[in-house]
């Protein structure tokens, strides 16, 4: 074997060694990047399926509330009072009703035709299922000593009263039906606690009720 055919060898050797490292390097890339790829596809996924699981974990339940408000009387005057203005806007008897150390609702009712400005202070109290119960319990009426149930008889015929507000003359009582007071998008609102003195109080919200199946559907 002549000097060029060994030559002639060693370039074929060294070429054949270049492709090859070539090739070698090209499947290390490749198989880096395919693993890369695989690695985040895995992750990714995984942080779906959890949010997944947290979301379904954190849906909010109707009997549970989603939130708990706590407000004082300067801004429950404030909401009082924008709503009594809505709901009195196109009628000439007009009510207030402010919150201080005590509930006082005032207005105007008609004793023997005469009209006359009446100051009815109430107590108010939480009861068991989330409603507010206002107990009356004095009353200025000018000179007229008139009982508070009797006043309280005037007001339950007045027509302007919504449906939620439930005068109860014999009680002496007016009760504020959150039960069935619906905001527009079906939610509703319990009472927590009202404390006059200290200025605390509390409702909480919850989601519209959801309609349990019928037992007819159960059973089939």
């Amino acid at each position: 074997m002549n000097e060029e055919q060994v030559n002639e060898k060693e370039k074929k050797s060294v070429q054949i060694k270049k492709v090859n490292g070539w090739k070698v390097a090209f499947l290390i890339l490749s198989g880096f990047l395919l693993g890369s790829f695989l690695f985040v596809y895995s992750r990714v996924n995984q942080e779906r399926e959890e949010l997944t699981n947290i979301s379904m974990q954190t849906t909010p339940s109707t009997s549970e509330p989603v939130l708990n408000i706590r407000s004082n009387k300067e801004q429950i005057n404030r909401l009082v009072a924008f709503y009594l203005d809505e709901l009195q806007a196109n009628s000439d008897q007009k009510f207030t009703f402010v919150l201080k150390n005590e509930a006082l609702l005032s207005g105007q009712i008609d004793v023997l035709g005469l009209p006359l400005t009446f100051y009815l202070y109430f107590d108010p109290y939480v009861m068991d299922n989330g409603n507010i119960q206002l107990k009356a319990k004095s009353l200025s009426l000018g000179a007229l000593g008139l009982p508070l149930n009797q006043v309280l008889n005037m007001l339950s015929r007045n027509k302007q009263i919504p449906e939620w507000i439930e005068v109860v003359p014999k009680e002496e009582t007016i009760v504020l039906r959150l039960d069935q007071f619906e905001l527009a998008n079906g939610m509703y609102l319990r009472g927590e606690k009202i404390n006059l003195v200290d200025d605390v109080i509390q409702v909480s919200l919850y989601l519209p009720k959801t309609s349990e199946p019928s037992t007819e559907k159960e059973s089939k």
